[in-house]
């Protein structure tokens, strides 16, 4: 069972749901923030969206819910979990994932097709892609632009936490053209671009549905 994490103001979770359920054909329901109980689940996808309205900084107020001791203690147990766009932003502002994503270089809310090249292949989420492989997602955010200090991007390069980097344009200016990390166990990651608005061909394309497989066979592989 994969449950999607719901705040005040998610707004893709039920896009989540429907990659998960209809494409992938697979168990999953939705976690409210005050159901707080995780047992049970197999993995765990933190949506993008708006939540508490982007108030002090994208993901800021979440990351301080009382479910995010939840959240961290179900991935310390090596379980897998996605953020998404405001996910990849609360993971970030609670600590589970290294930096920061910051407004865009432009200031404005961009909404466009972007082309990644994958770094990581052994992380939960990316198992199913190949090294050097070039993808296509949309991204849909005002604050992508990933940031952290020169010691946790020697870190994350050494480590080979960089999931994706953007190629060609660089949207939002993200350092390094990053646009997707993982932690260093590979169990929890984090990406701005959104892998369920292509996941089926009906949508434009479908280089987002291998994360999911990629999270449905690193589930497999574990029990």
């Amino acid at each position: 069972m994969i449950g999607v994490l719901q705040f005040p103001g998610s707004n893709c979770d039920l896009d989540v749901i429907h990659a998960l359920k209809d494409v992938l054909k697979t168990d999953a329901r939705l976690v409210f923030f005050k159901e707080q109980e995780l047992s049970g689940l197999d993995g765990l996808v933190i949506p993008g969206g708006f939540s508490y309205g982007d108030h002090l900084r994208a993901g800021a107020v979440a990351a301080k819910m009382p479910v995010l001791d939840n959240v961290k203690k179900f991935a310390d147990e090596g379980n897998p979990v996605l953020g998404i766009c405001n996910g990849f932003q609360i993971l970030c502002e609670s600590g589970l994932l290294p930096g920061a994503l910051t407004k865009n270089t432009s200031l404005k809310f961009i909404c466009k097709w972007v082309e990644m090249e994958v770094g990581n292949t052994t992380s939960a989420f990316t198992r199913r892609y190949k090294k050097g492989e070039i993808i296509r997602m949309p991204i849909a955010h005002g604050e992508g632009r990933y940031f952290c200090d020169e010691k946790t991007l020697k870190e994350l390069k050494a480590n080979g936490q960089i999931c994706f980097r953007y190629r060609g344009e660089n949207p939002n200016g993200a350092l390094d053209n990053i646009a997707g990390i993982c932690n260093k166990e590979g169990n929890v990651v984090g990406l701005m671009p959104h892998p369920e608005r292509c996941s089926e061909k009906l949508l434009g394309g479908e280089d987002g549905k291998k994360m999911f497989e990629s999270m449905l066979e690193f589930i497999k592989n574990r029990k």
